[in-house]
């Protein structure tokens, strides 16, 4: 089965990604990783450190002649922030000795890893904890989480998001979203990120768009940040992955697990989700019909999960993202150091940074999707995989 982990300080010298369990033959390149990688520098409301830092990972091991050879994948993506910065970060981050005049940190910030990180693992300064807690370490779960996607697009499986909110402007309901969206997932879920990506706040609407940007622009104005809602579509999937037999096996639990364990993420719904419960069942659930030889749905309110497994229709998730806790503007805190109440300080931060988050939480859901893949029509190597999947679904 797949999994990841990523090393690295958001100002130490780079990020470092070692990924396992991806069979062999898989076609993968240093560019396909890129792609994603240079989605998530892109969006309206980011801030300074997105001009310069031009992410790229390298492939150290695992791949030969542009395929997987079964073993770990291991990857690295320097930091220009380490030496690009004029803040001494060599110095700041300094892995031997500490230096004199180093200032501590010591105002954590509400709403941020700050305050119960220290408290955690016994710091008298947050600055461990600011570097690794930071959305930076999101670069190389993208490039990680980027295999898996090109694992899922072998075997027909897109991935694609839009923004539906951020703070007060979005679409009005389900129905809404659904004209614009289903369309455009008829082709394929990457239809759908490639049409939100031609907007800078990566929302499929026109005019939403322009109003987005205006409130980002208030907010900036009032030293403010912002946060949003996302909708991920994952098309291509076959019926039947995951398990209704135990908890931890259900794929919408590992799904909603994989996206709250990305930074600033505070809620995720399947389909219709929290609106399931203001609606009558009739206004939910879906109908089930048969048609060309296969069991379908004539609508997808359930987002294409029943009793923890996909049905065959397109995967629908939305997340939450809550604003940013670095404002210009700040906030009351207490100083860790004299324990008197004070305004906290500010580090260099966007404004909104959800269209970004948004290719976070497309990558960090495919190792979860091929996992559950695995488990169904598992092998060794793509062609053990291609076989099973062919004979499966025949």
């Amino acid at each position: 089965m797949i999994r990841y982990i990523t090393a690295g300080e958001s100002h130490g010298p780079g990020l470092t990604g070692i990924v396992e369990g991806v069979p062999a033959g898989l076609t993968i390149t240093e560019e396909d990783i890129a792609h994603h990688l240079v989605r998530r520098q892109q969006g309206y409301g980011r801030g300074g450190r997105m001009a310069f830092e031009k992410d790229f990972a390298t492939i150290n091991s695992g791949v030969r002649f542009s395929k997987t050879m079964g073993g770990p994948i291991a990857m690295h993506m320097p930091n220009r922030a380490f030496k690009k910065d004029d803040a001494g970060w060599p110095t700041v981050m300094n892995k031997k000795t500490e230096a004199e005049g180093i200032e501590k940190i010591t105002l954590p910030r509400p709403g941020h890893a700050d305050l119960v990180g220290a408290q955690k693992y016994n710091f008298d300064d947050i600055r461990p904890v600011i570097e690794r807690s930071s959305a930076r370490e999101t670069a190389m779960r993208v490039a990680c989480c980027s295999i898996a996607r090109q694992f899922l697009k072998h075997f027909g499986i897109e991935i694609g998001a839009h923004v539906l909110r951020i703070g007060s402007i979005g679409f009005d309901n389900w129905e809404q979203v659904r004209a614009i969206a289903d369309p455009l997932a008829e082709n394929g879920a990457e239809a759908v990120y490639k049409a939100a990506d031609e907007s800078d706040v990566r929302c499929l609407d026109e005019d939403l768009s322009a109003q987005m940007r205006e409130e980002i622009k208030v907010r900036r104005k009032q030293g403010s940040s912002l946060g949003g809602i996302y909708e991920i579509l994952v098309t291509g999937l076959p019926a039947g992955l995951g398990s209704y037999v135990h908890w931890d096996r259900k794929l919408d639990g590992q799904l909603a697990q994989a996206i709250m364990g990305t930074q600033a993420m505070k809620g995720v719904e399947v389909g219709l989700g929290f609106e399931s419960g203001h609606r009558p069942g009739h206004e939910v659930h879906d109908e089930i019909t048969h048609e060309e030889g296969s069991f379908k749905r004539r609508t997808n309110r359930m987002g294409g999960i029943e009793g923890g497994m996909t049905t065959g229709m397109p995967l629908i998730i939305r997340g939450v993202m809550k604003p940013i806790p670095t404002m210009l503007n700040p906030l009351s805190t207490v100083d860790m150091k004299t324990k008197q109440e004070t305004e906290t300080r500010y580090e260099r931060s966007d404004v909104c940074a959800l269209p970004r988050a948004v290719v976070v939480a497309e990558s960090v859901i495919a190792p979860v999707l091929a996992n559950a893949f695995l488990e169904k029509f598992g092998g060794d190597s793509i062609s053990d995989i291609e076989a099973n999947f062919k004979k499966a679904t025949q």
